[in-house]
């Protein structure tokens, strides 16, 4: 298992990970429609958009967080 410290790191790769697929996924279908090789262009677009999602979360999540912290009142 991976130890504790990580977990913002691995929070962050899944996250990116997944977002990254969902979007690049709608965006490829609206560009080239439903046909023949979609999958295939659609991993190649998703493979570019993690590089880019993954160190977005992870340098956004921190100033995220310092926001919500300022926008949410505590109990």
């Amino acid at each position: 298992m991976i130890p504790p410290r990580y977990a913002p790191i691995v929070f962050g790769f899944i996250l990116s990970g997944l977002m990254s697929f969902l979007v690049s996924g709608i965006s490829t279908i609206r560009a080239v429609g439903l046909g023949d090789g979609l999958f295939t262009l659609w991993l190649g677009n998703w493979s570019a958009s993690w590089m880019i999602a993954f160190p977005a979360v992870l340098i956004v999540a921190p100033l995220t967080r310092k926001l919500v912290s300022k926008l949410v009142r505590a109990p």
